[in-house]
Formats: C-alpha cells, sequence, structure tokens
C-alpha cells in the first residue's frame, strides 16, 4: 500500500536533543561554580544529569531542585546566573541532524504528509520545530497534552491516525527508542524506521527499516512505495 504520510519522533531523531541539552547544561554549572556554588564542575555535572534522568529531561525546574539537593536552599543568585548561561547556549545551539532538512524538502515534494508525535510538551515541541527552521513542514503535531500519555501507548499514535485521517499501514513512523516509538508504531499497524543515528537506548523491538543516516529515509520511502 502507497505511503501517504510520514510521522517522526522529536528529540534524538529529528534534532541532537541530548547533546544540547548537555551543551546548555554545562555552561549552566560553569556560571554557577562561577557564582559561588561550591563544586567541582565534573561532580557537578554527574549529578545534573542524573536528575535529569530522575525527573525528566522537560523538567522546567531542575536547576531549583539540583540547588536544593546541594545546599537544601536556593540561592537565587547562582540560581540567576545558571539559568541565564543557558540560555545563552541555547540560542542558536539547537540545530537538526545533518540533511534533515533536505530530506523533508524530497518527502514534502513527494506529496508526503509529514507530522511528529512526541512524548514533550506541546509548547516545548512547537519551540523546537521553530527554532530549528523547521515548522513549516509539519501539518500533524501530537504531544503530551493531546493523550497525556508516553509512547509506547497506543494513545498518541492513534491521534496521530485520527488527525492524518489515513489508515495505519500508509504511514511510516521514524524514531530513535526501539521500545518508545518502534514498538509504538508497530502496536497500531504502522510502517517503523529506527533512526538509528540518534539511537541512545537499546531495544527489542524490530523496525521494518534501520536509518544510518537522515538521509536514507529517502530511500525508505522509494522501497514502501
Amino acid at each position: 500500500m502507497t505511503l501517504k504520510a510520514v510521522l517522526f519522533d522529536l528529540d534524538n531523531t529529528l534534532i541532537d536533543f541530548v547533546l544540547f541539552k548537555k551543551q546548555c547544561s554545562k555552561a549552566a554549572i560553569r556560571a554557577m561554580i562561577e557564582a559561588g556554588l561550591g563544586m567541582e564542575e565534573e561532580k557537578a555535572s554527574a549529578l545534573l544529569f542524573k536528575m535529569y534522568d530522575d525527573f525528566g529531561w522537560e523538567d522546567q525546574r531542575i536547576f531549583e531542585r539540583f540547588l536544593k539537593k546541594v545546599s537544601r536552599k536556593v540561592d537565587y543568585r547562582i540560581l540567576a546566573n545558571g539559568i541565564a548561561a543557558y540560555r545563552r547556549v541555547k540560542t542558536g545551539h539547537l540545530t537538526p541532524y545533518p540533511r534533515i532538512m533536505e530530506t523533508l524538502i524530497k518527502l514534502k515534494s513527494k506529496g508526503l504528509i509529514l507530522g511528529i508525535v512526541s512524548d514533550a510538551p506541546k509548547m516545548q515541541a512547537w519551540l523546537r520545530l521553530a527554532e530549528t527552521n523547521i515548522s513549516e513542514f509539519f501539518d500533524v503535531v501530537v504531544a503530551l497534552e493531546d493523550t497525556g500519555r508516553l509512547k509506547p501507548s497506543r494513545m498518541p499514535f492513534k491521534q496521530a491516525i485520527k488527525k492524518l485521517g489515513f489508515k495505519p499501514e500508509e504511514i511510516l513512523f521514524v524514531g530513535d527508542n526501539p521500545e518508545r516509538d518502534i514498538k509504538g508504531a508497530k502496536r497500531v499497524g504502522m510502517k517503523t524506521a529506527l533512526a538509528e543515528y540518534g539511537q541512545l537506548i537499546k531495544g527489542k523491538s524490530k523496525p521494518d527499516f534501520i536509518l544510518k543516516k537522515p538521509i536514507d529515509l529517502q530511500k525508505v520511502v522509494e522501497k514502501c512505495n
């Protein structure tokens, strides 16, 4: 059956989010140390990234939690310096993977509808798309608030199917996480492609296709059609 749409995960599929987050957070740590935080940079970074794992990479209060963990209180001078450094590095550092833009242009030229299914909050998802100058390519964005459920729940994928108005087998889903993206999309009957170039987590769920680099997606679409 001919493909009519391609859906993407966002972080580590279209953009190298973890690298971006690490760059911003390390700048914040250095600024907080310069402002009076009494910790070594390596130790502080290790603790902060462990807290990201515990509280989520989207936690908007992570630096407050970090300072409370370290000092049992929030020193707002230290906090402000950390946030300001994070924001300075954030501007201009969030970019798509190489040749993502070219790939999206090619897919749109084939008449395909493009969309996003992300576990990120809706505003954060749209901000990342806007900051990387690729928001205009996407007609459908399903984010956390749309269903309140995280992948691999069927609900976000079913919501995307409903918005697209296509059959599941007419949709290809591209993601970096086998046990969230691939497993969830396969459960509702979509074709799947693993963005191996951005993969951080291994899993048992087997995709229909493997992408060594973003540009490989063009060949996969041609093969599907």
